[in-house]
């Protein structure tokens, strides 16, 4: 019998952990297919809510956000590299040179969830940002990350000319920072447990198999 699982998968697009993360839950699910499925839902964060439009240089906001000299930034960049490519993920570090808004890209995976597109659409933001070195603010770039798979162009367009969502996603986004989610990714399975990084594949196996058996 297969147990379904809810996941309130929190992330936000411009976080490399958070594909990492997404990807090793992906495969742990797979490898438990038959025993548990997952309810994927995903939820907003930002890790630069001040960032204007222009965005930063990827170097000068690591420095100043956490102090990082440009040789630790390398080998962070070399080790997510690996991470991603153990996992099948490409991150294309020469083409990805700053840090950017996501607010909007939040408000579309709002509206991609109705559309029960989401997963695919987080998976698309998250290649055309670390994959391809895309601007996530950019609304040309969102409108044609959409339709390319299968949302309406024209109404993405128009989602994002308005502040449509941008309550709803606010909320959300308040309701987990008040409830302790202070980095991400953060992956909270039925509500009740809480399992924080970009872990191995097999940490999520263990996790996924324990909570199916106890539900």
């Amino acid at each position: 019998m297969t147990t379904t699982l809810k996941i309130d998968f929190v992330s936000d697009v411009s976080c490399p952990w958070c594909i990492i993360g997404l990807k090793a839950l992906e495969q742990a699910a797979e490898r438990l297919q038959g025993e548990v499925a997952l309810d994927l839902h995903f939820q907003p964060f930002e890790l630069n809510p001040q960032m204007g439009p222009e965005g930063q240089d990827i170097g000068e906001h690591l420095q100043e956000k956490y102090g990082a000299t440009p040789e630790q930034s390398q080998k962070n960049r070399e080790a997510i590299a690996a991470r991603g490519a153990e996992l099948g993920f490409t991150f294309g570090m020469d083409k990805r040179s700053r840090i950017y808004n996501t607010f909007d890209a939040h408000r579309l995976l709002h509206w991609a969830e109705e559309q029960g597109l989401q997963k695919v659409l987080k998976h698309a933001l998250f290649t055309a940002y670390f994959t391809d070195g895309q601007d996530p603010s950019n609304h040309e770039v969102l409108v044609r990350v959409a339709a390319s798979v299968g949302l309406d162009a024209q109404e993405a367009q128009a989602l994002l000319a308005s502040n449509r969502y941008a309550d709803e996603v606010r909320e959300r986004e308040q309701f987990y920072l008040q409830n302790g989610i202070h980095s991400v990714p953060a992956i909270i399975i039925n509500e009740r447990h809480l399992i924080s990084g970009g872990q191995p594949v097999e940490v999520f196996e263990q996790a996924l198999r324990q909570i199916a058996a106890q539900s």
